[in-house]
């Protein structure tokens, strides 16, 4: 009895084993990305649209790679550090993502690039966030940035709004946190070393709702605007600035007129029309790849914009350059990902904006377009390229002990009064 007892507990045993082993074989074929944005707050259209850039990404793999099936876990963020972080937690922590495609806001990048450093076995790719300082300053050894960021972003504006459009003195008003801080350095740098002057910059709140103040401060003797403003926050400061009669013209940070503010309903977007701007895309980039990118989101999106935003845009080319790099290594991530962060290193991504590689600190050097705002014949606002400028670093073409005197970009840094 008891030997029959025995291989029938053997039996079940083999059984259950026979039973958990194709769970774990499909567990190895199965790959783990998550993915966050700002879902929430001030950004939520962006964050929705950087969700379908990357969602276009694996769909154009079929949702696979290297035969292995990829599962995205997504998470949601509303531009704030801590808030950012928390999700990122969950993702790596509870959820078992392997690798981690995000956030979208500038502290927010610094702030998971942090927590990354706690995380050796994960890697982490950006999602949209553009502050300097996430790989400029005390970078992460497993977080890697396939977006150029907010001040290579402005590099050529400065210039252009000087030489070309005649700006000669200039009021800024931006958001007060890290990728403002940015774009306004790579915007400055370049203005005020050909002459320009910044007589008066008005640093505002993330998510702010009342501008009346602020625009009843802006000095009326200066040439133009330099607005830094995005999403909800943007779309506010342009309805009450018309409601207030202002009528200086503006310069456009890089996601103050990109199509998730853009097509806003109001008077005041007549007047973009001519607005200059800068950022690492354009809605009229006149290239099959491009093309190909923009037809590709509008077959997929039904309720996406007119044209891929800057946040689709710089989702798409973090998520394309992950899952290029599981090609590259057929999906192994084994050695703490060793092989695999060792593809993305190397990797010169072919993107919809052309080829992009990482410098030393796992940066994008890529290309910066100088735009202006027009209207197509079918009504609608889109970016038309004015000039492209090829392979803009981090340093934003200084030499390393020009860019050290002049420090990252904050509220006081440049200054030319």
């Amino acid at each position: 009895m008891a030997r029959c007892t025995t291989k029938w507990l053997g039996a079940l045993a083999g059984a259950a084993v026979a039973a958990v082993l194709p769970a774990a074989a499909q567990a190895q074929d199965t790959i783990k990305i998550g993915l966050l944005a700002t879902l929430e707050g001030p950004f939520a259209a962006g964050g929705q649209d950087g969700m379908r850039g990357a969602e276009l990404a694996l769909k154009q793999r079929g949702g696979m790679v290297a035969g292995k099936k990829i599962e995205i876990i997504k998470g949601s963020s509303d531009a704030k550090p801590d808030v950012a972080v928390n999700a990122t937690r969950k993702l790596v922590e509870q959820d078992k993502v392997q690798i981690m495609v995000g956030p979208l806001s500038g502290s927010e990048g610094i702030a998971v690039k942090d927590y990354s450093k706690s995380q050796p076995a994960v890697t982490f790719i950006n999602g949209g966030s553009g502050a300097q300082a996430t790989t400029l300053v005390d970078p992460s050894p497993n977080f890697f940035r396939f977006n150029t960021e907010g001040a290579q972003w402005m590099v050529g504006l400065g210039t252009y709004a000087y030489a070309t459009k005649g700006y000669k003195k200039m009021a800024v008003i931006a958001e007060d946190y890290a990728f403002p801080y940015s774009q306004v350095q790579g915007f400055m740098a370049e203005y005020c070393k050909a002459g320009g002057k910044v007589t008066h910059k008005a640093w505002v709140p993330l998510g702010g709702k009342d501008y009346s103040s602020v625009i009843a401060k802006l000095p009326q003797d200066v040439d133009a605007l330099l607005v830094v403003l995005g999403g909800a926050d943007a779309v506010n400061f342009l309805t009450q600035y018309e409601q207030a009669g202002g009528d200086k013209p503006m310069v456009g940070g890089s996601i103050t007129v990109d199509q998730t503010v853009l097509n806003f309903k109001g008077k005041r977007r007549e007047s973009l029309l001519g607005t200059p701007s800068a950022g690492p895309m354009a809605d009229a980039i006149d290239t099959p790849e491009w093309k190909k990118f923009v037809a590709d989101y509008k077959a997929n999106f039904k309720d996406g914009f007119p044209s891929p935003s800057l946040f689709a845009t710089v989702y798409y080319l973090n998520m394309k350059a992950a899952l290029d790099a599981l090609e590259a290594v057929n999906g192994d991530l084994s050695g703490n990902q060793a092989k695999y962060r060792e593809a993305l290193a190397k990797l010169v991504l072919k993107g919809p904006t052309g080829d992009i590689k990482l410098d030393e600190n796992r940066q994008a050097i890529g290309t910066t377009y100088i735009t202006e705002v027009a209207k197509g014949s079918d009504g609608v606002f889109f970016n038309k390229v004015v000039k492209a400028i090829p392979n803009i670093d981090q340093r934003l073409g200084m030499t390393k002990e020009e860019f050290t005197k002049m420090g990252l970009g904050s509220r006081d840094v440049p200054s030319c009064p």
